[in-house]
């Protein structure tokens, strides 16, 4: 399988390159070269890629002439040239979307009955995806249903790739050939463990006093509009983008976050949710549907299961 047939698509400026018409760079090309760079050794990468280091070597060699330039600053195979690192990049990018690609191919082999891919925010897919799979595998015997539940970033970059069918994100998002709607609103407030004071006084915390009882930044808190809280955590010395980790923060007894609603009934019955004074931002989930999919009619049946969801009973 040839690879970067149009150069134009990425960022490597054409001087780099030999004409483009002597290119004969390979998909294995780029798995040999990202292996060599991961390890830092033809050895270790010799192991992975079951072959021998003289194959991997002249691979390399292979490669780096069709490039014009060398991708290892020596041949200890430990440190990469400039050109090297972009290489390593794109070369990263692409064998992801290959594999990805024939992952699928393979799973539409195995599906004569049809597939839907989901991917969606952990917080969402742990209140509908049951419910919601029982009631899609029961009105289409024999269909198969991957799910896959990671942040927004990714569901998205997943339903542009045509990695996935059905996509529930936070936030609004404008996308080419994806279809939007709105499927709820919640509200944020603070995380935090039973024992902390937080938790324990009458009244609801003010905006100041969650920021300055060891509040640990993450990735939702960006989606927070409210000019006060965003000057109160903006010194905030610690940020975490793992949800377990992030629970396992607070989990200790001396740190709090804030989260969405959903998201904390869904992590842990050992934690508290607690509305915050001065803050009435709420989060905006949204469900997304790649409108070019091969298997239209399943995806269709889960947008509008997941429409017309109860979702103040979840």
């Amino acid at each position: 399988m040839d690879f970067f047939a149009d150069i134009s698509q990425i960022q490597i400026t054409e001087q780099k390159f030999k004409e483009s018409e002597v290119m004969a760079i390979k998909i294995e090309m780029l798995r040999c070269f990202a292996t060599v760079a991961q390890t830092g050794n033809l050895a270790e990468a010799a192991t992975r890629l079951y072959k021998t280091q003289s194959a991997v070597s002249m691979t390399l060699k292979q490669l780096e002439e069709n490039l014009g330039q060398r991708l290892f600053e020596s041949d200890r195979k430990n440190r990469l040239t400039p050109l090297g690192e972009q290489v390593f990049e794109l070369a990263q990018n692409q064998l992801r979307q290959f594999d990805d690609t024939i992952k699928a191919i393979e799973a539409a082999i195995k599906s004569p009955k049809g597939l839907i891919r989901i991917a969606s925010i952990p917080s969402v897919a742990g209140l509908v995806f049951p419910k919601a799979t029982q009631a899609l595998t029961r009105q289409n015997p024999g269909l198969r249903v991957e799910l896959r539940d990671t942040d927004t970033q990714q569901v998205i970059d997943a339903m542009l790739r045509g990695q996935a069918d059905i996509g529930i994100v936070s936030g609004s998002h404008k996308l080419n050939g994806i279809r939007q709607a709105h499927l709820f609103s919640d509200p944020f407030g603070l995380i935090c463990s039973p024992e902390h004071p937080l938790a324990r006084q009458k009244y609801d915390p003010t905006i100041q006093e969650v920021a300055a009882a060891g509040f640990v930044n993450n990735n939702l808190c960006s989606s927070i509009q409210t000019p006060e809280f965003q000057a109160a955590t903006a010194e905030s010395l610690i940020s975490m983008h793992n949800t377990m980790s992030l629970i396992a923060m607070v989990r200790t007894n001396n740190w709090v976050t804030v989260l969405p609603q959903t998201v904390a009934q869904f992590m842990s019955h050992d934690l508290i949710f607690r509305r915050i004074k001065g803050l009435s931002d709420q989060r905006q989930v949204s469900l997304l549907l790649r409108e070019r999919t091969p298997y239209l009619q399943f995806a269709e049946e889960f947008w509008a299961f997941l429409l017309g969801f109860d979702w103040s009973k979840a």
